[in-house]
């Protein structure tokens, strides 16, 4: 019988101090309705929202609606209407938001937009085994991807798309461009995507061998951020003949602002897609001076999910996946998963491939 994958309520539950845990349960397998597309899930991929869900740091969190916002899968029926009907029997990747079409500034109406997965506002999550969406909220996989990597690609796909290519302007041959806290999926995806666009990318991190990593993946230098002098590290990096940063990637925060400035060039772009050191970060009178820009970025646009998937099937670009887990019902593993997360410890996607036949381990 079908499965979804919910969050189980505690009461009382504090922000920060809950840690909701998961459970599996059994559902009726749903049907397509008019111009609907029923997806059968064979893999799915972790966030760092859904662990903030988990400890109730996430705005409108459901416990009936299935985890996660990433998925992969296989389009098995077709409901009245349908007109892409091309896509039955072909993979498909979810789009993994909903409320945003096309507008570069923001989504066309903010109270509409969210992330699928354990949101009141959509009932849309990948964490079950069949899901019912809009014809126009898949795109066709890339062929060269396996499951794994097309459930890895979404949420940071689109997050680094639009922070790299739509935010910074700095996406062309010879821009030298820095992506900081190597190891997660966006920081990875805009690696991926800035190489693949011929740029020079430099990466920071507090692990040497997550910046070895990179290099392999062709950043062209690391510096480590707990030294006290690393953006000096990294102006001796920079090429002579271009001695300076086109844009900054960052997830992070804190005091980007005033260990960049110098490096960038006059009117530079930060481009900010989180602070995950603090909610606040520096802002100082030299950016200022220097015309540097501080853009916020979000995930993106149905368009912008569309040019991305597009730019990796024709550069055949295969997400990083740092640990692959077999079973939706899996707890114990999918929950060692999230402690990976929490630690800090992946290079890339954690995954979840989802059992062929529908059923796995209670544990």
């Amino acid at each position: 019988m079908p499965r979804i994958l919910t969050l189980k309520h505690i009461e009382g539950g504090k922000p920060g101090e809950v840690y909701y845990p998961i459970q599996i349960k059994d559902v009726p397998k749903p049907s397509p309705g008019p111009r609907e597309l029923l997806v059968r899930i064979s893999a799915v991929a972790l966030n760092h929202r859904d662990l903030f869900i988990r400890r109730h740091q996430y705005p409108a969190i459901s416990f009936t609606s299935p985890l996660f916002a990433d998925g992969y899968g296989t389009v098995v029926e077709a409901g009245p209407d349908v007109t892409r009907k091309d896509l039955l029997h072909k993979p498909v990747l979810l789009t993994p938001m909903r409320g945003w079409e096309s507008s570069p500034a923001g989504p066309e109406d903010p109270r509409k937009f969210a992330v699928i997965g354990s949101s009141k506002i959509t009932e849309a999550g990948t964490g079950q085994d069949y899901i019912v969406v809009p014809e126009d909220e898949v795109e066709p996989a890339p062929e060269h991807l396996s499951p794994g990597e097309g459930a890895a690609l979404p949420l940071v796909g689109l997050t680094g798309w639009r922070a790299l290519v739509t935010k910074s302007g700095a996406a062309f041959p010879g821009s030298n461009i820095l992506v900081t806290g190597i190891g997660g999926g966006v920081a990875l995806a805009v690696l991926q995507f800035a190489v693949a666009f011929g740029s020079n990318v430099y990466v920071s991190s507090g692990d040497p061998a997550k910046l070895e990593r990179a290099k392999a993946l062709g950043a062209r230098g690391g510096v480590n951020y707990k030294s006290e002098t690393w953006e000096k590290e990294l102006a001796a990096l920079l090429p002579q003949d271009r001695p300076y940063l086109d844009a900054v990637i960052d997830g992070a925060g804190g005091k980007l602002v005033s260990k960049t400035v110098r490096l960038l060039k006059p009117g530079g772009i930060i481009s900010q897609y989180g602070m995950t050191v603090s909610p606040k970060m520096d802002w100082v009178m030299q950016a200022v001076l220097a015309n540097v820009e501080l853009k916020g970025t979000t995930m993106g646009s149905k368009q912008e999910f569309k040019d991305m998937v597009a730019f990796v099937k024709e550069k055949k670009i295969a997400p990083v996946i740092s640990k692959t887990i077999k079973g939706l019902g899996n707890i114990e593993a999918i929950d060692e998963l999230f402690e990976e997360m929490e630690q800090g410890k992946q290079f890339g996607k954690l995954v979840i491939e989802l059992d062929s036949d529908g059923s796995s381990p209670r544990l």
